[in-house]
């Protein structure tokens, strides 16, 4: 609601507003609003033996003037003093996305723009977890009514409360044996996984918001033998794929042909229905999907209507679709589109680690090189735990 003309202008020009909004004794102007693009943000315990909560902001500039965000700070909703992380400077603008295609977007948002922050923190595990989340805003943007319209004052205040949860899915691995590596995984906003926000049936959807995809190495600690440019050249190629629980087959595409290593597919034959090339859907009930990508030609042995049971052999790993190497790509989520709906996290049971690749080696070469020097000789057991970036694990 528009604030009323008449009322006295030096009232509110220069106002610097600091109020949480659960404790207000009354409104103020919020020319920059927010809210959570989905109602929940989820805890999880990661490998590295923290709790990640990983969610996005959905920002828009109602000024007349650009807005700056010079601060953003996720508090507690039980204490809003207390601050759980703080993003400014370049930990700001690496979040910062257009709502368009996921591509970084730099400040300031342009009057009636929008803008989508992608937020990821990590608490300690024996935290206490406060029921809500809430996002104080450190921001330059339009001054009060009467104010000149290209006019910016400073403004904190704190809105868009979120609910937390630690209903979080437990799931079998889906795949065998020893030295998986969880490439693109969570949960930094520069993942391709992470970022790929898409706009499909009405709404920005991040489906794979805890997507990873999943490379074997050769006991030599290698990706791949030879020039890499054959998919028999992959450790992974031809692996069995599992079933992570019991489930019933929901959604299927068997008849796609494996790329060639090294390149990406031609962007003119890449559709929303082949993007993920031949794929299985399981519904594990309870409003919860299991999605298996790029997989092997006619490897399907299972149809839509199957009911399968947990560790069942459901296709063999290959390389069809959006991909440029044989690689598992899996995630869960909460719709049985696989780009139009939300990721959601989950743990694996019980599993191993046994290394974790530094970024930076992969950064620089890719999956290119021996990895032995980042493997662990005594693998460490884990239960219920959620395979970060890069982590090495033995199924």
């Amino acid at each position: 609601m528009r604030a009323r003309r008449f009322l006295p202008a030096l009232v509110f020009y220069g106002l610097f507003v600091m109020m949480a909004f659960p404790a207000r004794s009354q409104d103020v102007l919020t020319p920059v609003v927010a809210s959570p693009l989905r109602p929940t943000a989820y805890a999880v315990q990661g490998t590295d033996n923290k709790l990640h909560l990983v969610y996005e902001l959905v920002i828009t500039n109602t000024g007349s003037a650009p807005a700056t965000i010079e601060k953003l700070e996720v508090v507690s909703g039980d204490d809003p003093a207390k601050v759980l992380a703080s993003f400014d400077g370049e930990s700001l603008h690496a979040r910062l996305r257009a709502t368009g295609r996921g591509n970084e977007a730099a400040s300031p948002i342009e009057s009636s723009g929008s803008r989508l922050f992608l937020v990821d923190f990590t608490m300690e595990k024996d935290s206490h977890l406060p029921a809500t989340l809430l996002h104080r805003f450190h921001l330059l943007a339009t001054g009060p009514p009467g104010s000149p319209r290209d006019k910016t004052v400073p403004y904190t205040y704190t809105i868009a409360p979120i609910s937390v949860s630690t209903d979080i899915t437990e799931l079998g691995p889906p795949l065998e044996g020893k030295g998986w590596v969880a490439f693109n995984g969570c949960c930094e906003p520069t993942g391709v996984h992470r970022g790929a926000a898409l706009s499909v049936n009405g709404q920005i959807r991040f489906a794979q918001r805890f997507a990873i995809d999943w490379m074997l190495l050769y006991p030599d600690a290698r990706i791949f033998h030879g020039d890499g440019k054959s998919v028999n050249d992959y450790a992974g190629y031809g692996a069995k794929v599992i079933a992570v629980a019991d489930g019933t087959v929901v959604d299927t595409l068997a008849n796609l042909d494996n790329q060639v290593p090294g390149t990406l597919p031609d962007p003119k034959t890449i559709t929303i229905q082949n993007v993920d090339g031949n794929h299985i859907v399981l519904d594990l009930g309870n409003g919860k999907y299991a999605f298996y990508a790029h997989l092997q030609k006619n490897s399907l042995l299972v149809s839509k209507g199957d009911h399968v049971k947990r560790g069942q052999v459901l296709a063999l790993l290959g390389n069809t679709g959006n991909t440029s190497a044989p690689h598992l790509h899996f995630h869960l989520m909460d719709g049985t589109s696989v780009l139009g709906s939300s990721g959601l996290p989950y743990v694996i049971d019980h599993f191993a680690v046994a290394g974790q690749l530094p970024a930076a080696q992969f950064e620089a070469n890719g999956i290119d090189g021996d990895w032995s020097k980042d493997l662990s000789a005594h693998p460490s057991s884990r239960r219920s735990e959620f395979p970060l970036d890069l982590t090495v694990a033995d199924f």
